[in-house]
């Protein structure tokens, strides 16, 4: 294990001579390292690092953020004053209450994978990003151009707070992906493979090697070009991981972060009633849950709070919000381990980790069987929610189903609806589970390294399509 000094050394030293009240200490160094190749050739190489501390104190009922790039106990005490100084000069609408007790975490923490990451030569990654864009180019005399990039963030938080938190964390996150474009007769298709996760190299060839990505994204391309147009209208689907995912992180989990209920997000006064089918179970967890790997796993949130799981709805019921321990205290309940910042100059927000749908009883042969006429829809492609839960996503791939046969692939097409009401119309949860968009990045505000999957869903959704 390479030896590092422990950050919370100098957080404990200023926290332990900063007097009365609440006061949280946040160190964060961030090191990001990417490469880019398109056309042969490395279109993009670049390495950065962020290190510094973020200061919050709460004072008569009000918040204070302050934060420096000095690692050093004068520079940290300094930023201390000046949070007190913004909170002593801000007039809240309305007073936080005190935050309520709660277990912290106490010592230190590693993700799988750092060590053999941070050891890793560029030049792997390097040859790896040149074989698999001249494997996508080489694929097809279809394919006009291809694309492939690696990228990785390895983060170091110390997190001590005046109520008894006093954790270190370690993690690394590699991420990869690989693109192409087909062509003909002057039309073009694309393909796109991505896979992002928490650990080692290692974990972004569980499912697929960076060949078959490559491979995949290829004749997703070339295959695109020759099909048709599923037809429009509401129709019964079978959404993959990757959909749910996005259906459960996009339009059910922001509508479910307190902060936006409290702003009015359509959750707001359903918690105990019944807001899905009974079969969804929906939850978000720090924790990797029933697969390795998820892109947002976190052991500790940046509050000190150890980042357990949290149902959202427990078979069909909406049972919990995500708080921070500002909103647990405004609503009289736990936190749930849901804050967190992007860098040390950025205060934490209530953000999702890894959200998901729990997996059922049937294998995706036996939706297929049961589904007299519908589709099959794979790929995320594009799309938005609203906090009334309203989305319109793109898709990738399409496949009709006619009396329980899979037929051959249609270009994708938008789906859309209120995500509550679609979630009411599930009849069939596969077995099978996944994370799929550990890829990329969740904004609001600041952006946040996130997962979300599931398994097989048989719904019902309005499709955007031609008519026939």
């Amino acid at each position: 294990m390479i030896d590092e000094p422990d950050p919370t050394d100098l957080l404990q030293e200023v926290l332990d001579q900063a007097g009365d009240g609440f006061v949280e200490l946040r160190s964060h160094r961030k090191r990001t390292r990417g490469l880019a190749v398109e056309k042969g050739r490395v279109d993009n190489a670049r390495t950065s690092e962020h290190t510094g501390v973020g200061v919050r104190v709460l004072v008569d009922g009000a918040w204070g953020f302050a934060s420096t790039d000095r690692l050093e106990a004068d520079a940290v005490r300094e930023s201390l004053e000046q949070a007190r100084r913004v909170a002593r000069a801000s007039r809240p609408a309305t007073r936080q209450p005190d935050l309520p007790p709660v277990e912290l975490a106490r010592g230190r923490f590693d993700a799988p994978g750092v060590e053999e990451t941070l050891e890793r030569p560029v030049d792997e990654a390097l040859e790896l990003v040149l074989g698999l864009e001249r494997a996508a180019s080489e694929a097809s005399t279809s394919v006009q151009s291809a694309h492939c990039s690696y990228n990785e963030v390895f983060e170091e938080k110390g997190v001590v707070t005046s109520d008894g938190a006093r954790a270190w964390t370690r993690l690394v996150r590699p991420e990869l992906s690989v693109g192409a474009v087909a062509a003909r007769d002057g039309e073009l298709q694309r393909g796109y493979e991505a896979v992002g996760s928490t650990g080692g190299w290692e974990c972004l060839f569980r499912r697929r090697t960076g060949e078959a990505l490559a491979e995949r994204a290829a004749k997703t391309a070339v295959d695109l070009l020759a099909a048709a147009h599923p037809e429009g209208g509401r129709k019964k689907v079978l959404l993959s991981p990757s959909l749910v995912g996005l259906l459960t992180h996009e339009a059910i989990g922001h509508t479910v972060e307190a902060d936006f209920v409290s702003a009015g997000s359509c959750a707001a006064g359903m918690l105990g009633e019944r807001v899905a089918s009974e079969l969804v179970t929906l939850c978000d967890s720090g924790r990797s849950e029933l697969v390795d790997g998820a892109g947002g796993t976190i052991d500790v949130d940046d509050e000190g709070v150890e980042a357990g799981r949290c149902v959202i709805i427990d078979q069909g019921r909406l049972v919990s919000y995500l708080h921070d321990r500002a909103s647990a205290a405004r609503y009289e309940t736990a936190p749930t381990g849901n804050a967190r910042a992007w860098e040390y100059g950025d205060a934490p927000l209530i953000r999702m980790r890894n959200t998901y749908i729990e997996p059922g009883q049937h294998t995706l042969e036996e939706l297929i069987a049961r589904t007299d006429d519908g589709l099959l829809l794979d790929g995320c492609a594009n799309g938005q929610a609203d906090a009334n839960g309203e989305f319109m996503f793109g898709t990738r791939e399409a496949y009709p189903i006619r009396n329980g046969q899979l037929g051959p692939l249609m270009r994708g097409a938008n789906i859309s609806g209120v995500a509550f009401d679609v979630l009411k119309t599930v009849d069939g949860v596969g077995d099978a589970f996944r994370w799929d968009l550990g890829a990329g990045h969740c904004g609001k505000g600041q952006p946040a390294k996130v997962d979300a999957g599931g398994p097989w869903l048989s719904c019902e959704v309005l499709v955007g399509g031609r008519q026939a």
